[in-house]
């Protein structure tokens, strides 16, 4: 098959539009976080632009690097000094471009985290909840899955990881609300939205006293078993576009 290149810049208009940038509010730049060379035929994408994937992009002798997870956080340190200096040399020895999306990806209505975790899942949304609509709200769609203890073994068997359950097993599963990642936080915003259950990535301790105390069982996934999904959508959706090569790669993360 017959592989075709795109300029770096054509793909940051085409996905700034797409990812409808300038509506989100974030934490980090969305876009090219850093610049390397223009012509682009092969893509690596992965959860987090950690130096294993770097090194692989590298390996497969990639063009251009899309993750959901990139650098320059606010409120951290600015200097290129450590692991931000060795990330960044790799990127700029091999004139590898980064691109990062985060909150644009996890709201995506075809591509996003959370559209793509219910795809997998086989959930079916009914609503959005949260700051920016950023969390979502429907049920399972396969009936034989009643108690929260059954969702709990099936979401192991999908995603390959034993969430940890804070809540009754034996509880009927009703209104299921999930934000992929870090989004413990949003359990309270879950529950006013009436789930019966709430799923994200990762878990705080506060959290297990609110979901007790209200009934609503809370399930954590996994940060990165819970992000990996839109991150491969938004590649082969370049793939198929615009007739670049994707490849995604998965580095292990027990978070």
């Amino acid at each position: 098959m017959k592989v075709n290149s795109i300029s770096r810049d054509e793909l940051a208009q085409f996905l700034e539009a797409e990812l409808q940038l300038a509506r989100v509010r974030d934490y980090c730049p969305n876009g090219v976080q850093v610049e390397g060379r223009n012509e682009i035929k092969r893509i690596v994408t992965g959860v987090t632009a950690s130096l294993a994937l770097l090194n692989e992009a590298v390996r497969l002798q990639a063009d251009a690097v899309f993750v959901h997870h990139g650098y320059f956080w606010r409120g951290e340190d600015m200097r290129v000094i450590g692991q931000k200096h060795k990330r960044l040399k790799l990127l700029l020895q091999h004139d590898i471009s980064l691109f990062a999306y985060h909150l644009p990806l996890d709201m995506h209505p075809l591509i996003g985290n959370n559209a793509r975790l219910a795809h997998e899942l086989g959930l079916q949304a009914e609503g959005r909840f949260g700051d920016d609509e950023l969390g979502w709200i429907g049920h399972s769609v396969m009936p034989e899955i009643a108690t929260v203890g059954q969702f709990a073994l099936h979401i192991e068997a999908c995603l390959g990881r034993s969430p940890l359950l804070i809540g009754e097993p034996a509880a009927p599963l009703g209104k299921i609300a999930w934000c992929t990642g870090a989004a413990q936080g949003m359990l309270d915003a879950a529950i006013s939205a009436g789930a019966s259950v709430y799923l994200s990535g990762e878990i705080s301790e506060p959290t297990v006293h609110l979901a007790r105390e209200s009934d609503v069982a809370y399930l954590a996934c996994g940060h990165h078993a819970t992000e990996r999904y839109g991150i491969q959508a938004l590649g082969g959706l370049l793939a198929e576009k615009f007739g670049i090569e994707h490849i995604f790669v998965d580095i292990d993360n027990p978070v």
